[in-house]
C-alpha cells in the first residue's frame, strides 16, 4: 500500500512512518518542520516539506501518486496555543484539514485515518468513571473544538463521497521523541529536566500541594498498532477511543521519573506549582478493543523506556 502519513516528521507520524515501512507499505511524508524534526524522518520515505493549509502543497503531495490510504496526523497540538490563538488553531485543524481532505475525494482516496483527541474531547471525567465513545464531547478549549469540528466533516464527507474514514481518539500519548510542547508534554519536560539536573513542577490539581492533575498516559507504541489496524483494514469501527483506562497523576509521573533520575546520580527535585488555566482535572479513557493489541504498555515501562531515550539523546549530544 502506499500511504501519506502527515505530521511526518513529529512525534506520532515518524513512529508510524518506521512502523509502516518495516511493514512493507510504500510510504509519503508531509510536514511543514515548524515542530516537527528533520532527523526523525524516515530515509527510506519520501518526504514532501510544507504546510498542507496550502493548496500548492496540496498539489505536490498529490501529483502522480495514488494513495491507499492518508493518516492524518498533523496537527495544531497544544492546547495553551489554542487558547491564545484560536484563529490559528482553527486554520491548522479545521480549514487545512478540510483542504487535505477534499484532495483525498478528488483524487478517490478510499480510507482517511484521523488523529482526533479524547484526552481533551470528552472535557472533564468525573472520578471514577471513563469517557466511552458513547459519552458526550464536552470541549473546554478551542484545540478540542477544532478536533471535534473535523470529526463531523468527516461523517458529513462519507454520506456524499465514496471515502471510508478512522477517527482513533489519543488519550495522552507519549514515548521516545516526545515533543515537550504537546498534550503529554509533561513526560519529556520532566526528562529533560531531571538529566539536566533542574528541578520538576507538579502542578496543582485544585490545590497547590496536591497531587496534580489526572491522564490517561498510553504509550506511543500502542497509538502506532491502533493506526496499523486501521490501515491495514482489521479495524472496521468508524471512531474508537486509543486509550489504557487508567487515570496516573502528574505526582506518579514525576516520582517515577526522579527515582530513574537519582538512580544515575541527578539531583533534580519536585518542587509544586498553581492549578494551571485551562487544565482539566481528570481525564481518563475507556479503552476501545485494538485489533492485534492484546496488552497496552503498563505506565512504569513506558516511562522507563522513555527516559532512557532521553538519556541516551543527552548522551549523544554532549560527545
Amino acid at each position: 500500500m502506499r500511504i501519506l502519513v502527515t505530521g511526518g516528521a513529529g512525534f506520532i507520524g515518524s513512529h508510524l512512518a518506521d512502523a509502516l515501512l518495516d511493514r512493507g507499505h510504500e510510504v509519503v511524508l508531509s510536514d511543514d518542520l515548524s515542530t516537527g524534526r528533520p532527523e526523525n524522518l524516515p530515509a527510506r520515505a519520501d518526504f514532501v516539506e510544507g504546510d498542507f493549509r496550502d493548496p500548492a502543497i496540496v498539489e505536490r503531495l498529490f501529483s502522480g501518486r495514488h494513495f491507499d490510504a492518508i493518516c492524518h496526523q498533523g496537527a495544531q497540538t497544544s492546547v495553551s496555543v489554542s487558547t491564545r490563538e484560536p484563529v490559528r488553531d482553527a486554520e491548522v485543524n479545521v480549514v487545512g484539514s478540510i483542504r487535505l481532505l477534499e484532495a483525498a475525494t478528488a483524487h478517490e482516496v478510499p480510507l482517511f485515518i484521523f488523529a482526533s483527541t479524547g484526552g481533551a474531547i470528552y472535557g472533564e471525567v468525573p472520578e471514577g468513571t471513563q469517557a466511552s465513545i458513547e459519552t458526550q464531547p464536552a470541549p473546554l478549549s478551542p484545540y478540542a473544538c477544532s478536533k471535534l469540528a473535523f470529526e463531523h466533516y468527516l461523517r458529513a464527507y462519507v454520506q456524499t463521497h465514496d471515502i471510508q474514514t478512522r477517527v482513533l481518539r489519543y488519550a495522552n500519548v507519549y514515548g521516545p521523541r516526545q515533543d515537550p510542547h504537546g498534550e503529554a508534554g509533561v513526560v519529556a519536560i520532566f526528562c529533560g529536566r531531571i538529566l539536566s539536573n533542574a528541578p520538576i513542577q507538579v502542578n496543582a490539581k485544585s490545590a497547590k500541594g496536591d497531587r496534580g492533575c489526572v491522564r490517561d498516559y498510553v504509550y506511543i507504541d500502542d497509538v502506532v498498532a491502533a493506526n496499523l489496524a486501521a490501515v491495514e483494514g482489521r479495524m472496521t469501527a468508524p471512531l474508537i477511543n486509543v486509550g489504557t483506562g487508567i487515570g496516573t497523576d502528574t505526582q506518579q509521573l514525576a516520582e517515577v521519573l526522579l527515582a530513574k533520575g537519582k538512580s544515575q546520580g541527578s539531583t533534580s527535585e519536585m518542587d509544586f506549582g498553581d492549578v494551571r488555566d485551562g487544565d482539566l482535572q481528570r481525564s481518563v479513557l475507556q479503552p476501545s478493543r485494538i485489533p492485534g493489541l492484546e496488552s497496552f504498555v503498563d505506565i512504569e515501562t513506558g516511562l522507563a523506556r522513555t527516559y532512557a531515550w532521553f538519556e541516551a539523546r543527552a548522551a549523544a549530544l554532549e560527545s
